[in-house]
């Protein structure tokens, strides 16, 4: 409710940039390995990975123009707020991972399970100091 007023003009603009969703869905992995939904405002042009599971890249072409103004003001996150009054996820702590990377990083970074001990959060250590992840060596050094 409080996030309302900022809420309504982003989703109008996303809408009338493209006929897409205002928001997207995707599993993420959570505190001892469940799985949850996280909710986040659509950044990326509608159907963007096409059943390929990509990172997302800097200067990403899939990333829309409204898009761009989101991720870089991080109030794409906003909708995340959902996850923490569900108890899914806390404001700080570990970026929630794509499940289609996780078996991937949890193999080639020694420890990574172990941020999983912990709720993922909106912003932590990795996000203030890195900003997002586009690969798994970015992964490994927010691990540090």
């Amino acid at each position: 409710i409080l996030s309302l007023p900022v809420s309504l003009p982003i989703a109008f603009a996303i809408k009338m940039e493209d006929a897409g969703p205002v928001f997207y869905r995707q599993k993420r992995w959570g505190r001892n390995g469940t799985r949850f939904r996280a909710y986040k405002f659509r950044t990326m042009v509608p159907d963007a990975e096409k059943g390929n599971v990509l990172w997302a890249r800097k200067n990403d072409p899939r990333v829309t123009s409204v898009g761009r103004i989101l991720r870089k003001t991080h109030i794409d996150e906003f909708p995340q707020f959902l996850n923490i009054l569900k108890g899914e996820m806390s404001a700080v702590g570990p970026r929630a991972e794509r499940p289609e990377f996780e078996h991937e990083l949890e193999q080639e970074i020694p420890f990574y399970r172990v941020r999983h001990c912990v709720k993922p959060g909106m912003a932590g250590w990795g996000l203030v100091n890195q900003g997002y992840g586009a690969s798994k060596e970015d992964a490994r050094i927010k691990l540090q």
